[in-house]
């Protein structure tokens, strides 16, 4: 009998896990939803969500900013908070902001490069020698920087000498523009 009292337990322990783990997954499906107000990417893959953690009906998110003086992250925390909220089971959402480890460009996604540059947003790339700035239009580096402050803290502004256009550049923490 000790046996199936052991099985028993183990079974209930599984389940356990496997309900939690479904409802983390539903979170981290959610926040997958939840776009950066400045910018036309999911907060998931700019990469400033750091963990996820839930307790019975209590859900603790963990968030990492690109900025620490970015203007969206009371937005972003409401808005996490209003999301996941709506999740059945859940009764209280906390969001906190998390400075320890600094954002930096490799957490964004391949995604969310992509969806900037469509958008005409220039996102600097390792392979390209001193990090050059690529116009989302044309393709070229043929390109100057006309102001280091751009619409958000992290953005500048670059204009292309090939097609003439103005180019939007998402720029990290830390990053002087040339």
């Amino acid at each position: 009998m000790v046996t199936d009292e052991r099985t028993a337990e183990g079974q209930m322990a599984e389940a356990q896990i496997a309900e939690a783990q479904t409802g983390e997954e539903q979170i981290w499906t959610v926040l997958a939803t939840i776009a950066d107000p400045e910018l036309p990417v999911a907060i998931t893959d700019l990469g400033l969500i750091e963990a996820v953690y839930r307790d019975g009906t209590r859900v603790r998110v963990t968030m990492v900013p690109t900025f620490s003086a970015c203007p969206a992250i009371g937005m972003i925390r409401e808005e996490i908070r209003r999301r996941l909220q709506t999740l059945p089971g859940v009764d209280a959402v906390e969001v906190t902001v998390s400075f320890a480890v600094p954002w930096t460009m490799a957490r964004m996604t391949p995604t969310a490069r992509a969806r900037l540059f469509s958008h005409g947003v220039s996102v600097r790339r390792e392979d390209r020698a001193g990090g050059s700035v690529e116009c989302p239009f044309c393709g070229s580096t043929n390109t100057r920087l006309e102001n280091p402050f751009g619409p958000t803290l992290c953005r500048a502004i670059y204009y292309c000498l090939d097609c003439r256009n103005p180019i939007e550049r998402f720029r990290p923490p830390g990053e002087v523009p040339e």
